[in-house]
């Protein structure tokens, strides 16, 4: 993607928008901002002083109290100020929002930390880690899923106490590294021969059917199969395992992060927060209605479906190979959390992800 690029953004609207007129609407606009700026209820003489309308505070209160009967506001405790309920940003979100774009040094910066020469692994990994520390929140993303495995070069090396390292370049460019714990010491010379008899003969293949082809050889001439053919069966054996396709459903940076928005999102709330992380059943379930989304998609506290994110927000967008989606890239944060910031954040993150995945 050139840094010239005019980046566009397809935010799902879940709610259908109440219709305000225009002085509630700047109104609105600017108790929201003065909210997610600080976080504490905004009174009438303090949104009076900062909308720059010639209205009387009377007026401002008139305003101020449709809008909490429309539900987009409401007085914490026995607060005199209102803030902004789920409806409320919802609304904002959806209408008001005006998103700052991303600066084409930043964008640059993205790009070159998002090297399409890393593997996939690298590269899911580091997304996550850009968008949390571009947004100083919890950035997840989901790890897609392989249902076939190809194997395209692999070496081994020996290491002491009958352990043995693989190195397996798999599909076009995942590299994984996995120590084999073995029955017996085997020299550089038989492992060297190991992996040239290996990449000779099953080079591009499907590993699951390396190792099933292996296994089945091994049964067929375990009384006459050479030296090699053994140490292959052996060593290959383990390295090929299944556990080549066991990878992590999404990861998580910078959750830590989130203790710092302690004045909206308490303990037992970031407590709560951070086992639906573990957890993963929700988190999976948000990302498999995001997967196909076109653009991001933006959930306020309950609008995700489960208990637990209480006054936080989660936004998604969706990364592909070849045009199709493999998966979701993600920020949580609190609720007033700066959209008009983040949405971009997330939109250029997951299309330069997308870029590099094409290699």
């Amino acid at each position: 993607m050139s840094a010239n690029a005019t980046i566009l953004f397809h935010i799902i609207i879940l709610n259908k928008p109440h219709q305000l007129n225009d002085r509630a609407a700047i109104l609105l606009k600017q108790l929201v901002s003065s909210y997610i700026l600080d976080g504490q209820p905004v009174g009438s003489k303090q949104l009076a002083q900062k909308a720059g309308l010639d209205i009387s505070s009377a007026t401002i209160r008139n305003v101020m109290s449709g809008l909490e009967k429309n539900g987009l506001i409401v007085a914490p405790h026995t607060s005199a100020g209102r803030i902004p309920t789920e409806q409320g940003l919802r609304l904002f979100v959806d209408n008001l929002l005006e998103v700052q774009p991303i600066e084409k040094k930043t964008i640059l910066q993205l790009q070159q930390r998002l090297d399409p020469d890393k593997d996939i692994d690298e590269l899911v990994n580091q997304a996550s880690q850009l968008v949390s520390e571009m947004t100083q929140m919890a950035g997840i993303i989901s790890v897609p899923r392989q249902t076939n495995v190809t194997l395209r070069h692999i070496e081994f090396l020996p290491l002491p106490d009958h352990r043995v390292l693989a190195i397996m370049v798999t599909n076009e460019k995942d590299v994984q590294n996995k120590v084999l714990h073995l029955n017996r010491e085997y020299s550089s010379n038989e492992l060297q021969q190991v992996a040239s008899y290996l990449n000779q003969q099953f080079t591009g293949q499907d590993v699951q059917q390396i190792r099933e082809s292996l296994l089945s050889e091994l049964d067929q001439t375990r009384l006459d199969v050479d030296n090699v053919m053994q140490t292959a069966m052996e060593v290959a054996g383990q390295a090929l395992s299944d556990d080549l396709n066991a990878k992590p459903d999404y990861i998580v940076q910078g959750e830590t992060n989130l203790v710092r928005y302690n004045e909206s999102t308490n303990r037992e709330q970031l407590q709560h927060l951070f086992e639906i992380f573990d957890r993963k059943r929700e988190m999976l379930g948000l990302f498999d209605r995001c997967v196909q989304a076109e653009g991001v998609k933006i959930f306020i506290g309950h609008e995700a479906g489960f208990e637990g994110l209480g006054d936080c927000s989660v936004i998604t967008a969706p990364y592909s190979v070849d045009g199709e989606a493999i998966g979701v890239l993600a920020v949580v944060g609190p609720a007033r959390m700066n959209y008009d910031h983040v949405i971009p954040v997330v939109d250029i993150t997951a299309k330069l992800l997308s870029d590099a995945l094409k290699g």
